[in-house]
């Protein structure tokens, strides 16, 4: 029998610290920390499977406890939570390496998706349900927020938005995606779209560049067939006009294909 996930929740106010760990406790072994020092601590004794942390906090930061956690090398899936004003900063923590972020205000629910997300990744037995094969990417550079979104620059300057496949391959059968309206305008780390599993959850996929919503994928509004079978070709999501594309672009992960 698998050994029972272990998971860490570190925030230096208590009340918060004890509301996410009864929100993911039940199927997990559940910690938790007030410091990342007391983290580190905890972590040097026996590695958790996920840490869930605050990105603000006195002392070191979420970011800094990620940092430490990627100088010993360790496995452990990081995910950050996050006020709206530092959402770049949550951008940024997962070209370093974290997995994903959640920001507040969010409910029981939402973290524990993200939990069972996280936990997915990366296994050999992850996969949503559909026999969706690795897709193979047309010629062409992405920028991603690596395992959730990515964003590919056009010849006329727009940003064609897609959802990576690694972030599909750990949505139990997903069956419908919510879009934005033509005209909305998107921030990056911003909810992009949210893809809607058949037990009715909402994941959120975020915006990895900011700007205006010129084009939506009509053809994902009937079916996202193409979505799951080519999530890089006809199964894009989204067409941006950007507004900040320069600095955007220092915080994601450029990846040549």
């Amino acid at each position: 029998m698998a050994a029972t996930p272990r998971i860490l929740v570190v925030d230096d106010e208590l009340p918060v610290c004890k509301s996410v760990a009864r929100a993911v406790s039940g199927e997990y072994e559940v910690d938790t920390a007030l410091s990342a020092e007391e983290a580190l601590l905890k972590q040097a004794e026996s590695e958790y499977d996920v840490i869930v942390t605050d990105l603000m906090m006195p002392g070191q930061s979420g970011m800094d406890l990620l940092k430490a956690l990627n100088e010993k090398g360790s496995a452990t899936k990081v995910v950050m939570i996050t006020g709206y004003p530092s959402v770049k900063s949550a951008v940024m923590s997962i070209k370093l390496g974290a997995f994903d972020f959640i920001p507040k205000p969010f409910t029981p629910n939402e973290i524990r998706n993200l939990v069972k997300r996280a936990l997915a990744s990366g296994t050999p037995e992850s996969g949503n349900g559909k026999g969706v094969a690795r897709p193979v990417v047309p010629p062409g550079d992405i920028y991603a927020i690596s395992d959730n979104s990515w964003a590919r620059i056009e010849d006329n300057g727009l940003a064609r938005v897609g959802v990576h496949d690694s972030f599909l391959k750990t949505i139990k059968d997903p069956a419908s995606i919510d879009m934005p309206r033509p005209g909305d305008m998107r921030y990056q780390g911003e909810a992009c779209v949210r893809l809607v599993d058949g037990a009715g959850n909402a994941h959120r996929v975020w915006t990895p560049v900011s700007g205006r919503v010129k084009t939506v994928n009509e053809r994902l509004k009937e079916s996202i067939s193409c979505l799951l079978e080519d999530p890089y070709g006809d199964g894009w999501v989204i067409m941006l006009e950007p507004t900040h594309l320069e600095e955007d672009l220092k915080r994601l992960t450029h990846q040549a294909r």
